[in-house]
């Protein structure tokens, strides 16, 4: 089976792991599989390991290429390289993912039909008015939506106009190894004990993700004088804005870090990952952390309560800060309970999240859609 993704762009986020994670996956059941980057990719030389992703489809014999698009403004010429692509190999499957790539593929790339099914994914259920506008005049070109949690699904219902036979679920994966066996950070590298009780973010530094929960709250769960930290991890339109503050918190209790690439010894260092998110779709973080057998303590928002399930101890209802600093603090207080809930969240992965059983679930769902 010939397989095509299109993806916005192809930095290190959620939603690239996971689709390099599927390209790959596919690949080495023989399928043969591609995939366009709308944005540019990432190389060696802009630092930090953010080719990673590249380097791995590159190295597994997927073929990558990209529109080299900026901005927004060079959709017109990033559509006419997608056609050309597109027109090399029409493929038995045509798969998008992210918004800017289910436009242009399925508006602006319109007059460009594969040879088999197109199928949409939708990995965040985000309310605006204008961008749902867009994603529905988007989905009417395509004959099948996967969402990544019962929740965005869902919210496509709702919000998309889409019915329950055109759309399925299919989660996110995560490799359990990888962040299971992680070295720890060694925060002596920052400045502090070896022993720093570290509140963890990695994310995008965004509106949506609601910082200013934590900014609000630090003196609650990191209070002056003590061992606590909170590091955040990310860029986005906040960063600036977030180093500022961090500058001027007294005690040295805060880093604002920009993307890196190790972020499992991050995770394998610090007491709990926080997320307050307003919406999600299925947060990697999350998954990641718990994979790392770390608790966490985040919003009941889209995907995160699926993944926590009915633990009491890691969810809170998104914004209420005191809740949040509750949950928090009950890890921060007490180790015991901090390694009993990583414990159980780790194996939840290993049972749930399996890099091949998500692989089984896209390359089945493409053969009953007509794939092959």
């Amino acid at each position: 089976m010939d397989v095509d993704f299109v993806i916005t762009e192809f930095e290190v986020g959620g939603a690239e792991r996971t689709l390099a994670r599927l390209a790959i996956g596919l690949q080495q059941k023989g399928n043969s599989v591609r995939v366009y980057s709308i944005g540019r990719l990432p190389t060696a030389e802009d630092g930090d390991g953010r080719d990673q992703l590249v380097r791995a489809l590159r190295d597994n014999d997927v073929m990558l290429e990209s529109a080299d698009a900026t901005s927004v403004r060079e959709f017109p010429m990033a559509a006419w390289r997608l056609r050309r692509w597109i027109q090399q190999r029409p493929a038995a499957v045509c798969q998008t993912f992210l918004f800017h790539a289910n436009t242009l593929t399925n508006v602006f790339a319109k007059p460009l039909q594969a040879s088999g099914p197109r199928v949409a994914g939708i990995r965040v259920a985000d309310p605006s008015r204008w961008r749902c506008a867009m994603e529905r005049r988007a989905l009417r070109q395509v004959d099948h939506v996967i969402c990544v949690s019962n929740a965005v699904e869902r919210f496509t219902h709702q919000h998309l106009g889409l019915s329950a036979d055109q759309t399925s679920v299919i989660g996110n994966s995560v490799d359990v190894d990888h962040f299971a066996t992680a070295p720890p950070m060694d925060w002596r590298t920052f400045g502090w004990d070896a022993d720093a009780d570290v509140v963890l973010f990695v994310g995008r530094l965004h509106p949506q993700k609601n910082l200013g929960l934590l900014q609000s709250t630090l003196d609650q769960f990191a209070p002056l004088g003590s061992n606590r930290k909170l590091v955040m991890v990310g860029m986005g339109p906040l960063r600036a804005e977030l180093a500022s503050w961090s500058e001027a918190v007294s005690g040295d209790r805060v880093r604002v870090l920009p993307w890196r690439a190790d972020v499992a010894s991050l995770l394998a260092g610090c007491r709990v990952l926080v997320l307050p998110s307003h919406y999600e779709g299925m947060p990697n973080v999350v998954l990641e952390a718990m994979a790392a057998g770390k608790p966490v303590v985040c919003s009941l928002v889209e995907g995160s309560e699926e993944l926590i399930g009915n633990d009491p101890h890691q969810g809170f209802a998104a914004g209420d800060s005191a809740v949040m600093t509750a949950k928090l603090n009950q890890f921060l207080d007490d180790r015991s309970l901090s390694d009993r809930v990583g414990r159980s969240n780790q194996l939840r992965m290993r049972e749930e999240f399996s890099v091949q059983g998500m692989v089984d679930q896209y390359r089945e769902l493409y053969a009953k859609l007509g794939g092959e």
